[in-house]
């Protein structure tokens, strides 16, 4: 089984402990987003989880967790951008380096992976403003991490609510492949290497590897099974394999306005006040009514 802490919210950002509460306990239960009543119980031990990947825009938070996972095998996915009035509740970017580097030296360059996402123009944010700031964040991260991943705005249900914070370009086909011969050269320079992420556009021809953000060969490199996982294809052209999500939509505070995994601030609010970091959800508690299922393995 395959981790995932997670897509739908940061939390390495907002929920650490609950998180590693959550391993010394040995399960986490996760409500199913569209049928809120059922429930699964994820068993989690090391002899059921091949590898936990953690997505976040902020790892500071778990770095005095570490040591909890020394028994388990684990990938951090680090979302750094250079936006500042649309990420409003982020922590400063210096800082986020620092801590990408900082993390990188602690368990190698390999298991952090760094993400520019979402790319977005405006007349703010234009090729030649993405061009600084890609270049500066290479010149810094050189030689602590081996791969960053970039993909480009979609216009989601949040997206739409905030088009008039965002005053959003479109991104033309010419776009795209301007910025992917800028980056692709970048990326080179600082011997770092350069893929997509859930993108119909073919870019190899620019250095971009073809491969999806969480993949086998990934998997294996880091946990030396030699296994297979299915792929999940849960949007259109991810090819990402199969993992298990614990994680739960309108519960990050960062307020990203592009998130498509937050389309309502009230609930977040109302959602980080019922968390609870002994509990066995993520957000309030279990209920009478409530229908568990206990899932060993995960989907894999």
């Amino acid at each position: 089984m395959i981790l995932n802490v997670s897509s739908r919210c940061d939390i390495p950002a907002f929920f650490p402990e609950w998180f590693i509460n959550r391993l010394r306990e040995g399960y986490v239960d996760v409500r199913n987003p569209y049928y809120p009543k059922k429930v699964s119980r994820i068993i989690l031990n090391k002899e059921v989880i091949d590898c936990i990947v953690f997505c976040t825009k902020n790892p500071i938070p778990m770095f005095k967790y570490l040591n909890y996972l020394k028994e388990y095998s684990y990938i951090f996915f680090v979302t750094i951008t250079p936006y500042t009035k649309i990420e409003p509740n982020v922590v400063s970017k210096r800082r986020i380096l620092s801590s990408i580097i900082d993390l990188s030296r602690a368990i190698g360059s390999k298991r952090v992976i760094v993400r520019y996402d979402p790319i977005i123009l405006n007349d703010n944010y234009t090729i030649e403003f993405h061009e600084k700031a890609f270049n500066a964040i290479c010149k810094i991260l050189k030689g602590y991490v081996d791969t960053i991943i970039i993909s480009f705005i979609d216009t989601k249900k949040n997206t739409l609510n905030n088009m008039n914070e965002l005053n959003l370009k479109p991104i033309t086909d010419e776009d795209v492949y301007e910025i992917a011969k800028i980056f692709g050269k970048i990326a080179k320079d600082n011997g770092i290497n350069i893929q997509t992420c859930a993108e119909k556009y073919d870019l190899s021809e620019f250095g971009f590897i073809n491969e999806s953000c969480i993949n086998n060969k990934l998997i294996k490199s880091v946990t030396k099974i030699n296994k297979k996982y299915r792929q999940s294809k849960q949007r259109e052209n991810c090819r990402c394999i199969q993992t298990v999500d614990i994680g739960s939509y309108n519960c990050c505070s960062h307020f990203c306005k592009y998130c498509y995994a937050n389309y309502d601030e009230k609930s977040v609010l109302k959602n980080m006040k019922n968390h609870d970091k002994n509990s066995s959800l993520l957000i309030g508690h279990l209920k009478s009514d409530d229908i568990v299922s206990i899932k060993k393995r995960g989907v894999n």
